[in-house]
């Protein structure tokens, strides 16, 4: 016998010892996949914190005879522009370390042959002495490397099939003292000075018959903005804009006291024309102006300024992807400035005397007439500021600042919209007004399941609400998106009119129900407050939906859904009323479970003591039961608001995901989570788009966390105190 039973316990304490191995394991698998997702989403975030710089790649010149007029990103094979003293423009690649000849545009001498880039792309000029125009891509000339293609009266037929061919006043031309050239997706304009004089020509590039001539006299300076359609004029020391739709040559006032020699550049335009800063050396200060509305039309507004004491602007140029501009200073200094925000994130001083800068992806060229700079971006994403995600912003287009998330662009050069505060706003309207909805749904089921049902009623009820849980959130919202969006308009009245008039029919039926109780047989009394409620409900219901509108509307004196479609931006089946009632239907069996498991868990022997000192069953309940289950009620609730903010599947199918600013609930929101199945899977990977997608990941981790570790502090504190307090 003692054998045996030794056996028996070695055999036991291996069994426990093994079992407790097993579930130590796992448990750390567990513990090192949350450790290992938390790493990862903080390791995509993570380069948003760092500091943007350049490394320089190389350095090269020219030979003594060429001058560089346009760079190209010659790293990846695409020719820069040079000026040869023989009326040639040369193309050059790289090949090795040094520059070589990819082939020559040749024209007479007496073309007048120019250079222009827009957007990342080279163009020839062409003008010939009876002012014909081409313009060619150059692209349409690049070759093998190494190799030459002298054109002597003629282009290749690419280049041919990608001109710009157009006319321009014979006489003009040949009174000229300077031309300029500009070119956007729809417009091409040239300026031709005469002095002070100055005559410019539209040319629409989609429809090359629609040709609009212009002539202004008396103007300083010029600057050409075709992407909006406008042109800057300076005339003594203020800017004016003319505008392509405006009448003759009406001038709209922008900027004043410019300080400033002719021959200095001090307006540097973006990609589109959208944007634009100006130098003005009187208050040492570079300001950005954006396009907007006004009562005027589209003009041009200032929105933030950056002190350049003792120093001047030579270049300005923006990243075609991120919200990233370079401003190149003669003290031969690279700011890096988010173009949105204005923060100026690094500082670098270069090297050499570059006089104009460009992007070409994550490379900066830097060249002036003989030579030739690049520098290579690194963690070019932490140009994204504090200010930029959350503090409003004035955009291109608006007309005051503010939040917006705008991200997908059809092209490059586009200002992307970061700002989080929509989607933050959007998750918490609509999980704070889903718990409005289900706090007294759940937790008043669950006192009345709890504490007041018969244990056989409550044995049916309790099962039937807690398998709701199991219902797929997915089919939640995809029953509130085929049937409740579109009833929400036809009902939205009706059902405002039901939780305000519910309160009141609820307490009518206990004030009748138990003298009506009397009359029916004792196995019928317990529980009959269920159907009297029930029936109560109905009938509101029935009254709400048939009568409520057309009494709420002779009130109002109006249409309610016109006025509500004249206040909000949104459909009415998409706003956040609609959003709250699903989520709301979702998270309730949460609540539900745990309070009623919290308060059918109070000890018996606290009721009958209540009892016993002539308390009322309502008494009791107040003062005794949901005092001591209160903190199994705030935990639940609390759950029930994480599952409300962490929820993705509804908040994506009820909601027109418009990332709106707006507590409004007739707006339409777009959640943190619903933005996260959206976008991600069409974000660039180890873009600043994707990283921010990663850290607003980071968010909803935070969130959740916080919310669950407080709710779990105030659970015991407020547990400390029902028994100790």
């Amino acid at each position: 016998m003692t054998f045996d039973s030794n056996s028996t316990n070695k055999k036991r304490q291996r069994s426990d010892r093994w079992s407790r191995y097993v579930v130590t394991g796992f448990g750390g698998l567990v513990l090192l996949t949350l450790v290992i997702l938390i790493t990862h989403l903080i390791s995509q975030a993570l380069p948003l914190a760092y500091t943007p710089s350049l490394n320089h790649l190389l350095s090269l010149k020219t030979s003594d005879n060429e001058k560089i007029i346009s760079a190209g990103d010659i790293i990846n094979s695409q020719p820069m522009l040079v000026r040869k003293s023989d009326c040639r423009l040369g193309l050059k690649l790289l090949k090795g370390d040094a520059l070589v000849s990819n082939h020559d545009y040749i024209r007479p001498c007496e073309h007048r042959l120019s250079a222009y880039s827009v957007m990342g792309e080279n163009y020839i000029v062409d003008v010939s002495p009876n002012a014909q125009v081409r313009v060619l891509p150059v692209r349409s000339f690049n070759v093998a490397a190494g190799t030459t293609m002298d054109i002597a009266s003629s282009t290749p037929q690419a280049a041919l099939s990608n001109s710009i061919t157009f006319a321009l006043p014979k006489d003009e031309w040949e009174k000229r003292s300077s031309w300029n050239i500009a070119l956007s997706s729809k417009w091409v304009v040239v300026s031709i000075t005469q002095g002070s004089n100055v005559f410019i020509r539209w040319i629409n590039r989609l429809r090359p018959t629609q040709v609009l001539d212009k002539r202004f006299h008396n103007i300083d300076r010029i600057v050409l903005l075709p992407g909006s359609e406008s042109v800057m004029l300076q005339v003594n020391d203020a800017l004016y804009l003319n505008r392509l739709k405006d009448e003759g040559t009406s001038l709209l006032p922008i900027a004043g006291d410019i300080t400033a020699s002719l021959d200095e550049k001090i307006v540097f335009p973006l990609a589109k024309d959208r944007t634009f800063f100006l130098m003005n050396n009187k208050t040492q200060a570079l300001t950005r102006w954006v396009l907007s509305k006004s009562e005027k039309g589209l003009t041009f507004e200032q929105t933030y300024q950056i002190a350049l004491p003792e120093e001047k602007v030579r270049d300005i140029a923006e990243h075609a992807s991120m919200n990233l501009v370079a401003v190149l200073t003669d003290k031969a200094r690279v700011l890096l400035v988010n173009r949105v925000s204005g923060d100026v994130v690094a500082s670098q001083q270069t090297k050499g005397s570059a006089e104009h800068i460009i992007w070409y992806g994550n490379k900066l060229y830097g060249y002036s007439d003989s030579s030739l700079s690049v520098w290579e971006g690194k963690h070019l994403s932490g140009i994204t500021t504090w200010a930029s995600l959350f503090k409003p912003q004035h955009y291109e287009g608006y007309e005051t600042e503010e939040t917006v998330w705008q991200t997908t662009s059809a092209s490059d050069f586009q200002e992307a919209k970061f700002s989080l505060t929509p989607l933050l706003i959007g998750s918490i309207k609509a999980s704070l007004l889903a718990l409005l909805i289900a706090i007294p749904v759940a937790i008043g089921a669950a006192i009345y399941t709890a504490f007041f049902a018969k244990s056989r009623l409550r044995n049916v009820i309790k099962p039937a609400i807690e398998l709701l849980e199991a219902i797929p959130s997915v089919l939640i919202g995809f029953i509130a998106a085929i049937w409740l969006s579109p009833k929400a308009e036809q009902f939205l009245f009706s059902f405002a009119f039901f939780l305000i008039v519910i309160p009141f029919v609820l307490i009518g039926v206990a004030l009748v129900q138990r003298p009506f109780a009397e009359y029916l047989p004792k196995k019928l009394r317990h529980g009959a407050e269920l159907l009297f409620a029930i029936s109560g409900v109905f009938l509101l219901g029935y009254i709400s939906v048939e009568y409520a509108p057309s009494l709420i509307f002779s009130l109002m004196g109006g249409d309610g859904f016109a006025m509500l479609a004249a206040e909000s931006d949104s459909p009415i089946g998409k706003t956040t009323i609609v959003v709250a009632l699903a989520l709301g239907v979702a998270i309730s069996p949460s609540i539900y479970s745990l309070a009623e498991d919290a308060i059918n868990g109070v000890p018996n022997d606290l009721k009958y003591a209540s009892f016993a000192l002539g308390a009322t069953r309502l008494q009791t309940l107040l003062h005794v039961v949901i005092h001591v289950a209160l903190p199994g009620i705030v935990a639940a609730i609390m759950l029930g608001f994480g599952r409300a903010f962490g929820e993705t599947m509804i908040v994506l199918m009820v909601t027109g995901n418009t990332p709106i600013s707006s507590w409004g609930l007739i707006e339409g929101l777009r959640a943190l989570t619903a933005n996260l199945a959206i976008e991600l899977p069409e974000a660039d990977v180890s873009s600043a788009h994707y990283q921010i997608l990663f850290f607003t990941a980071c968010i909803l981790f935070l969130f959740t966390f916080l919310v669950n570790t407080m709710a779990e502090l105030l659970r015991q504190r407020i547990r400390s105190r029902a028994y100790y307090g």
